[in-house]
């Protein structure tokens, strides 16, 4: 009689079982950020969620949006989630120099930020205790307005998991400031409108 062992490994139901629940989570957060921009017009509102929303849903140490002002090519706060105020005041933050290629190339991942010269301030990322850095461009109708950028505390080996999960939230927060921008100018144009129809405006005419 002939007997065939099989080698199973003890560990790979529970990791399975913690790729399913984390799976779980980042749908809830997309849905939940989904559920955010249609019941709601406020892009501060809408950026906060989605900067909490990736941070618990990826336990990172905090996330952040910048938008890019195209007059001085500096990377600007619109929410941030996770990070100290001192961090995030550290000074201009140049969309020539930090992290630049993510907006030209895609999604950059930054192993070791007290060890690449893609940091504009790396001495900064260290004193607040940030190891790693994932960067993901935020685009509107095929160009980048700003970048998605999610931070650890621990070195991060970047899987392809979450840098989908990471681009998916940056396209929905694409979508919503657009969204906001083309309503506040909607709102405008009603105004107008009105006013143009007010009895007062039209005895002046």
């Amino acid at each position: 009689m002939v007997l065939f062992f099989v080698a199973t490994n003890p560990f790979e139901p529970q990791k399975e079982r913690r790729t399913h629940e984390k799976q779980l989570i980042n749908y809830e957060t997309l849905t939940r950020i989904a559920a955010a921009i249609s019941a709601t017009r406020d892009p501060q509102e809408i950026l906060l969620m989605t900067v909490e929303g990736v941070k618990s849903a990826l336990d990172v140490k905090g996330c952040t949006v910048f938008l890019i002002n195209r007059q001085t090519d500096e990377l600007e706060i619109a929410g941030s989630y996770g990070l100290s105020q001192e961090y995030l005041d550290k000074g201009p933050i140049s969309a020539l120099a930090s992290i630049a290629a993510s907006f030209k190339e895609g999604p950059v991942a930054i192993y070791d930020v007290a060890d690449d010269p893609r940091i504009q301030y790396p001495e900064a990322a260290i004193k607040e205790g940030i190891v790693s850095i994932l960067s993901v461009p935020i685009s509107v109708h095929g160009r980048v307005i700003g970048a998605l950028r999610v931070y650890t505390s621990e070195p991060w080996e970047v899987i392809l998991e979450d840098v989908n999960f990471v681009q998916a939230v940056a396209q929905i927060t694409g979508m919503a400031i657009d969204l906001c921008r083309l309503n506040k100018g909607y709102k405008s144009s009603i105004e107008v409108l009105k006013t143009m129809r007010d009895p007062k405006f039209l005895k002046a005419v």
